[in-house]
């Protein structure tokens, strides 16, 4: 896994060990980058379920002002670390050990442009945050929420929330939704 484009371009990230996380691949991520191109140049972005911190490391990348990365395995944290020194974007970022679906109201003071999150597919961590997010200070009406889940998962519980869905990215085996509150 690498950087894709921006000051760190070419940069390789290490990756935490096992099963628990599930790196987004650099083809994945550039199609990301690609939609997002005019929203993050000096942005407030948030990585949660950050894993390595590859999606927020990008973005730094790419131009953003500040990036949250939650994440609570110790592992992983150690890693995200690392790749923030390696590619000398530790200074713009702000790396915090917490439950993700509660970060934006607890850990997060500041009103964030855009939110990327990569729960555990199927298990309904897209639904709580999605919840979560409707009382916090952090994300506006211009906020962009952005939920990577499995391709079969049916998004319409985020319109009945309040939720508009701007765009929707298929994949092979799962999907990117973009999301923000309806005004």
């Amino acid at each position: 896994m690498r950087v894709i484009a921006g000051s760190a371009r070419s940069l390789q990230l290490k990756t935490p060990a096992g099963e628990g996380t599930r790196p987004t691949t650099d083809r994945i991520k550039e199609t990301l980058f690609n939609v997002l191109q005019n929203d993050i140049p000096d942005c407030v972005f948030a990585d949660l379920f950050a894993g390595s911190g590859g999606v927020g490391i990008e973005a730094l990348s790419r131009g953003a002002k500040k990036a949250y990365f939650v994440e609570t395995d110790r592992e992983a944290l150690g890693c995200i670390e690392d790749n923030l020194k390696h590619t000398k974007l530790f200074d713009k970022a702000m790396v915090i050990r917490a439950d993700a679906v509660n970060a934006l109201n607890y850990s997060i003071r500041e009103a964030v442009d855009v939110v990327f999150a990569d729960p555990p597919y199927g298990q309904g961590y897209d639904e709580k945050l999605l919840r979560s997010a409707l009382d916090s200070k952090s994300v506006t009406a211009d906020t962009l929420i952005i939920i990577e889940e499995a391709i079969n998962r049916d998004f319409s519980f985020a319109e009945a929330m309040g939720y508009e869905i701007v765009k929707q990215k298929d994949y092979k085996t799962n999907r990117h939704v973009f999301l923000k509150r309806r005004a």
